[in-house]
């Protein structure tokens, strides 16, 4: 018997994800475009997770995957990273790397830390040109320019926090239909990463966040332009 009977479809699914990644990143998409790759990221990882047994599923091996910031202090992303590794069935922490720069660690199956790393990109390119776009609209200009940090921040912050919320929403629909398709997928998942996860004795700890000043005109610019985003095909509601 094969002891990897998935490994051509897992091969296929990455280079698709790797596909639809390099069509955004490469292309210049829009934020919208960036997000309905994403959402096809889930779909594809629905199917393949599908296609499983569940003893296929509890034999896959987990791993990690980093995403580095190449940054030494926080980034917006750190208030959407939580909900992707819950969209992608993963578990996540943040650590420095030699350089001393924060990097996240995605952690579970092959599948899933490959979409987490994905999406992440994704959605760090969508909050960068959303905050390019915001520095060149009216209402930014009217900051004075020692305003404008908190400007940027607050933007950021506004947008990120939609963002996570757009997925919280998609994922719990997500596992209702998978749900109701007669498998807990979820459940399952869980159970196959945290036994790994107890394997690496890591000591791993939660974080109290820092209270944060922002401009409440730019969080709710940034709101915004998160939930426009609901519009696209990415996180449209069904």
């Amino acid at each position: 018997m094969n002891d990897n009977p998935d490994l051509a479809a897992l091969d296929r699914l990455k280079t698709r994800i790797q596909g639809l990644r390099a069509k955004t990143t490469d292309n210049g998409c829009t934020e919208g475009e960036a997000l309905s790759a994403a959402a096809k990221v889930a779909e594809l990882l629905d199917r393949y997770d599908l296609s499983l047994t569940d003893v296929e599923i509890r034999d896959a091996p987990c791993e990690r995957r980093d995403y580095e910031t190449h940054r030494n202090k926080r980034i917006p992303l750190d208030d959407c990273v939580g909900a992707i590794a819950d969209f992608c069935d993963c578990r996540v922490w943040r650590e420095k790397n030699p350089a001393g720069e924060a990097r996240y660690v995605f952690f579970g199956l092959r599948s899933d830390v490959e979409a987490a790393h994905c999406l992440t990109e994704l959605i760090d390119l969508a909050v960068r040109s959303e905050l390019g776009r915001y520095k060149t609209s009216a209402d930014y200009q009217r900051f004075r320019h020692q305003e404008r940090h908190m400007a940027n921040a607050s933007f950021t912050l506004g947008m990120v926090a939609s963002i996570a919320a757009k997925l919280t929403a998609m994922k719990a629909r997500r596992d209702q239909a998978n749900t109701g398709a007669g498998r807990d997928l979820v459940v399952l998942k869980a159970s196959v990463v945290d036994a790994e996860l107890d394997k690496l004795d890591l000591k791993l700890k939660t974080m109290r966040r820092a209270t944060r000043m922002v401009s409440p005109e730019a969080y709710d610019a940034g709101g915004a332009a998160g939930a426009a985003l609901a519009l696209s095909r990415a996180i449209r509601e069904p």
